[in-house]
């Protein structure tokens, strides 16, 4: 029987005929862009508060003199060494970057848009063979399944953000409900997180991937089946949730510094 052998490919080199490099220059554009902008926003240790309001890339907030710290104490805490810069970002950031950094669907889009393996489906690539994900550095890449657990803890504390900000300042003290632009848009930044999470190929592992049969256990179906749902869309909520977050950054950031006016609905 005879055999047909594709040639060894150099880099970029393809039969493709469509401008298969698009996707790749988009999503390194794309990805490029929310590094620089969350990188700054992060190191900016300002204007990540408004009211009520706090940004997803504070929170949570562990120590501080605002009302949104869990712990209270001093700005920046007693036992930061003072030859580093300080931003209560940095306490809680590299969860949420664990999460993405070791998504199933990021390792696809940050590896053919940042590190060229391959640029595209049926496009030459940079390295000769392929070790797969079972040796170092990117067996650490399975390190996504744990990083799951704490994701889900981030969407209750963001639930609960959004949750506050629905809640003003009443004229005669207190608070009162209502609701303005920003209570809007914290609410959209955890639904599409929610989304993203929920959608998670571990999370649909963790429901029923490891069952062979699921009849007799309805909630676990349910469970699995509303993932499966969202799954299907995990692309698209990754994407919508990373835009949204930023968004969400910087709408808080322009609120607290007067440049923007968040319109009170109701």
């Amino acid at each position: 029987m005879a055999s047909a052998y594709l040639p060894a490919r150099g880099f970029g080199q393809t039969t493709r005929p469509d401008a298969w490099w698009v996707q790749s220059a988009f999503t390194f554009l794309a990805l490029l862009s929310f590094i620089v902008y969350s990188t700054w926003a992060a190191f900016q240790g300002k204007h990540y508060e408004f009211g009520n309001y706090l940004s997803p890339m504070y929170s949570p907030l562990l120590f501080g003199t605002s009302h949104h710290a869990w712990f209270g104490g001093p700005d920046i805490p007693t036992w930061w060494p003072g030859a580093l810069p300080y931003s209560a970002a940095l306490l809680i950031l590299w969860i949420p970057v664990g999460i993405r950094f070791t998504c199933y669907y990021y390792r696809g889009a940050y590896y053919k848009s940042f590190w060229g393996d391959p640029p595209g489906c049926a496009v030459g690539e940079l390295r000769s063979k392929y070790r797969g994900e079972n040796s170092f550095p990117l067996i650490i890449q399975n390190i996504h399944r744990y990083f799951i657990y704490l994701a889900i803890v981030f969407i209750f504390i963001l639930t609960y953000d959004a949750w506050r900000g629905f809640w003003f300042a009443a004229p005669g003290g207190g608070e009162t409900f209502g609701v303005a632009v920003g209570s809007l848009v914290l609410l959209v930044n955890t639904t599409l997180l929610g989304g993203y999470t929920l959608g998670c190929h571990s999370v649909r592992h963790l429901f029923g991937g490891v069952m062979d049969v699921m009849s007799g256990k309805p909630i676990r179906k349910t469970a699995y089946v509303c993932t499966s749902a969202l799954n299907r869309a995990h692309m698209r909520f990754a994407w919508a949730s990373l835009v949204w977050v930023g968004f969400t950054d910087l709408y808080v950031r322009m609120c607290s510094m007067g440049v923007w006016t968040d319109l009170r609905l109701f």
